[in-house]
């Protein structure tokens, strides 16, 4: 899935900062033997494999999207646009705490994203910063089935307007296998968290992760910091049309130190929404027009809103 590189950002700069599916799995219906064939550790770990061969593959698709996402932390909210592009990402703040920004404040998003589009080697360091996170994040996708036993802990069904609701999901509870050593500092956090994972058994997609720690989590071998026990994530993903699958929620709540006395403390809740397809080979120059035109567009219907307002009213 190549939302995992869309949200290996945010990761990055959360959990992965301070640290930091096989084809073939035959599932013959969404009821009954579906979920009797899963009951078993070891089919648990075939879903699971399955799954994540899945999202590896598709995080190589070229298929891009414009989307929205509204960022919620404890000092407010923040509502921005997005835009995939061949070079980069191109990201545009429109609102905080649902009110537009005001004019001059648009004109510095445009200019900043002008000079961005026009610096070449910014561009190129930013699309490298990009890369690189999603590699990180894609080591933790790839751990999944090492790094955690499995064991069927039931079904959920999908709810109203997460895609297709009624579709009937596996869920799995996982735990740390003792035997698992991180390679890298990226899976450190992957020892002290347990929690539960919720697969697709026909898409053989993973829909939902929420995990918890249940002890502290050092990373740097305990020189850089730690992560306190109690931090949870949660990342659900959904299929946006034409099989396309991107992630839909994000929600972070970790706290901790940073170089043994750095306070950290992180909590956000993120709802990314109307995802639409960009055509292939879209730079970022056009992605920032793609932007604009955008921003024009919802002040546009803001306007029409408004006036429809002060009519009724009258």
């Amino acid at each position: 899935m190549r939302s995992w590189r869309r949200i290996a950002p945010r990761v990055t700069a959360t959990v992965l900062l301070v640290v930091l599916l096989a084809p073939g799995l035959e599932v013959l219906s969404v009821t009954g033997s579906a979920f009797a064939a899963v009951q078993d550790p070891g089919s648990c770990l075939e879903l699971v494999r399955a799954a994540v061969a899945n999202e590896v593959a598709a995080n190589n698709s070229p298929a891009k999207h414009m989307f929205r996402d509204r960022k919620q932390t404890p000092q407010g909210s923040q509502i921005r646009l997005y835009v995939e592009t061949r070079d980069a990402i191109a990201g545009m703040t429109i609102a905080y705490n649902d009110k537009p920004l005001p004019p001059q404040d648009m004109q510095g998003e445009e200019g900043r994203l002008a000079g961005l589009a026009g610096n070449a080697e910014q561009l190129r360091h930013k699309h490298l910063q990009e890369q690189e996170n999603a590699e990180r994040t894609m080591r933790i996708v790839k751990a999944l089935p090492d790094a955690f036993l499995y064991q069927y802990d039931g079904e959920e069904t999908e709810q109203a307007g997460a895609g297709d609701p009624g579709r009937h999901l596996v869920r799995l509870k996982f735990r740390p296998n003792p035997a698992y050593q991180p390679p890298t500092r990226a899976e450190e956090v992957l020892v002290g968290m347990g929690g539960f994972l919720v697969i697709d058994p026909v898409a053989r997609r993973i829909e939902k992760i929420d995990g918890t720690l249940f002890r502290e989590v050092s990373f740097g071998w305990g020189i850089l910091g730690h992560l306190d026990k109690g931090g949870r994530f949660l990342v659900e993903q959904r299929d946006v049309g034409n099989g396309c699958w991107e992630v839909s929620r994000m929600s972070l709540n970790f706290t901790g130190k940073i170089l043994l006395f750095k306070s950290l403390a992180i909590k956000s809740d993120e709802v990314f929404s109307d995802f639409r397809p960009v055509p292939d080979g879209t730079t970022f120059a056009q992605g920032v027009e793609i932007l604009k035109a955008e921003e024009v567009k919802l002040a546009q219907n803001r306007e029409a809103e408004t006036i429809k307002s002060e009519n009724k009213s009258h």
